[in-house]
């Protein structure tokens, strides 16, 4: 009888006449996102590739991979047994706003948070560029890159690196709580998981110091997940003049915690030298 080590107990090699690589998982079979994948696990951080153009080359090669027939059919489905969604979709409310509308808020606001933002740190809005929607993916996919600014501020994620986890793992965990059909919730959470994905991995294998930083900020994005109403089906529109606490209990946004990242944000970019705590611990 051979002996077969305990962790290779049940592996079956699948013989098969295909003279590439050929599986189960139309995810594995991609060679973009094979070699995407590799390089946003084990890369360093570099001037050369930001991170914000890893998803920039990242969202084609899923789009190419979508079934969007069966997107949309799941999304009909949803709609006739989750009321909410169904009237989120049937408003179909989007905005066009841009960073000077938003000077008239009082600092403090909302809206007055993502002014400072934009400005003091000379960002662009994450709002998709405008096209009128013609499937009900890209509706939900125009909603989510107008609002993600402020889920942002909303769930206490900052705008760095570390803050970026916050709101990846507030939508991981609340878009599962409020959609009813977990397949469909996945597809919707494709850009999250793959996204945090490079912050985890290359935090451990090249700024394991600032881990804990990472591991934090997981956390926070899914307590407020957990915790929280359907912000992502929210009209946050409505709420940009409210102070921060007042906006977040009328959207029922619950479990925030605000916390600094930007040092350990700035050295997982190297772009900063190690943040002051975790020299000293």
């Amino acid at each position: 009888m051979v002996d077969v080590p305990y962790l290779a107990r049940g592996w079956v090699p699948v013989e098969t006449p295909s003279s590439v690589l050929v599986s189960s998982s139309k995810y594995l079979n991609n060679p973009a996102l094979r070699e995407w994948l590799a390089m946003i696990l084990l890369r360093r951080n570099g001037p050369d590739m930001p991170p914000p153009a890893e998803m920039y080359e990242f969202l084609p090669i899923l789009d190419a991979l979508r079934d969007h027939d069966h997107i949309e059919a799941m999304f009909t489905q949803e709609r006739r047994e989750n009321p909410a969604l169904d009237a989120w979709f049937r408003e179909g409310f989007v905005s066009n706003y841009k960073i000077a509308d938003f000077a008239q808020y009082a600092p403090g606001s909302l809206g007055g948070i993502l002014y400072a933002q934009m400005t003091g740190g000379h960002y662009e809005l994450q709002i998709v560029p405008w096209s009128e929607p013609r499937t009900q993916l890209q509706f939900y996919n125009l909603r989510s890159g107008q609002t993600h600014d402020f889920e942002h501020i909303l769930t206490g994620g900052g705008f760095n690196f570390m803050g970026e986890l916050v709101p990846y793992w507030y939508r991981l965990t609340n878009v599962f709580k409020f959609i009813r059909n977990p397949e469909l919730a996945a597809e919707l959470s494709m850009i999250q998981i793959f996204g945090s994905l490079r912050y985890t991995v290359r935090t451990m294998l090249h700024y394991p110091q600032v881990w804990p930083t990472c591991v934090d900020a997981i956390q926070r994005g899914m307590h407020v997940g957990q915790q929280s109403d359907a912000l992502f089906m929210a009209r946050l529109e409505d709420y940009f003049h409210l102070p921060l606490a007042e906006a977040r209990a009328a959207l029922g946004v619950r479990g925030a915690v605000d916390a600094d990242t930007d040092a350990a944000g700035a050295f997982w970019a190297e772009r900063g030298p190690l943040p002051a705590a975790m020299e000293q611990a």
